[in-house]
């Protein structure tokens, strides 16, 4: 892999990109063998992987190293790592991460001019992502969409859809036409001010409804109103783990980036899983069968 000739240093990281936890607490919860964190991201050190020009914020270095010892420390064997749009479309630290352990790691991209997604699906790549956040950038222009979607139906791969609040209802009909497996954020970041049956939750639940698209338990902390332990945000992902157990998965989000106040702890993050999946054997639906399904573990 070709590195810049004069890397960057590392810039200071921007308000709202704190860092991971320092000291996550050890779960009391056991994961499976073969759990999956199926949302993750590499950052860094920019010293050899500088961020892209462009961004809307800056992280702090979390390379992939630190990433896997937290993922091994909290119980987990495999990972999706997720390209962030503080690379923009420079693949290079997340391929780093992808070559370092083929067999246990998965990526998504974020597609756009240059990028090769042959280069990308060899390295283990099998999805890409879309952003509908203002924070990180906007709505993708109607071309584009379309340009992306038809490279990840040609790859093969899942297209994965970031929306917040009301997102997930606005671009729903977009959403259900797509012809390749979907993978929804972070409960779609719906507004549990409208409760567990507001507008947003139920057009997640009607694209659930179509067997061709998953949902990312991932981002307790992104959803809740209440705070750590998360209590609210559990209780609409075990309503979508009750209703849809084919259809959920789960990830860390770690390390955390674009979020209010400090990084949650990981551990707890972790021992909100008894909450959200209560059993053994939906514990291992979501954490193992179901990712090794999607992603191709």
């Amino acid at each position: 892999m070709t590195e810049l000739a004069t890397p960057a240093p590392n810039p200071h990281p921007s308000p709202g990109n704190p860092g991971p936890h320092p000291a996550p607490s050890r779960p009391s919860l056991v994961l499976p063998p073969g759990a999956t964190d199926a949302h993750c991201h590499v950052f860094g050190p920019a010293s050899r992987f500088p961020y892209a020009p462009g961004r809307t914020f800056t992280p702090v270095d979390v390379p992939y190293s630190r990433v896997q010892s937290t993922q091994r420390a909290l119980g987990f064997e495999r990972a999706v790592i997720v390209q962030s749009s503080g690379y923009g479309t420079d693949h290079r630290a997340l391929l780093d991460a992808l070559r370092s352990d083929p067999a246990s790691l998965r990526g998504v991209a974020l597609l756009g001019p240059g990028v090769d997604p042959a280069e990308l699906d060899a390295a283990g790549v099998c999805g890409a992502r879309l952003h509908f956040l203002d924070h990180l950038g906007g709505a993708p222009d109607p071309t584009r969409i379309r340009t992306s979607l038809d490279t990840i139906a040609e790859m093969g791969w899942h297209a994965e859809i970031h929306v917040q609040g009301l997102g997930i209802v606005e671009h729903a009909p977009m959403i259900a036409a797509i012809r390749s497996r979907v993978v929804i954020d972070h409960m779609a970041r719906v507004d549990l001010h409208d409760g567990v049956d507001g507008p947003a939750v139920r057009a997640l639940s009607r694209l659930l409804d179509r067997g061709n698209i998953w949902v990312k338990l991932s981002g307790a902390d992104r959803v809740s109103l209440s705070g750590p332990p998360y209590h609210d945000a559990a209780a609409l992902a075990a309503l979508l783990v009750d209703r849809f157990p084919e259809r959920v998965l789960w990830g860390t989000d770690f390390p955390h980036v674009n979020i209010t106040g400090p990084a949650p702890d990981d551990g707890l993050l972790v021992d909100l899983l008894t909450e959200m999946a209560p059993t053994e054997s939906l514990r291992h639906r979501l954490l193992v069968t179901n990712p090794t399904d999607l992603f191709g573990f």
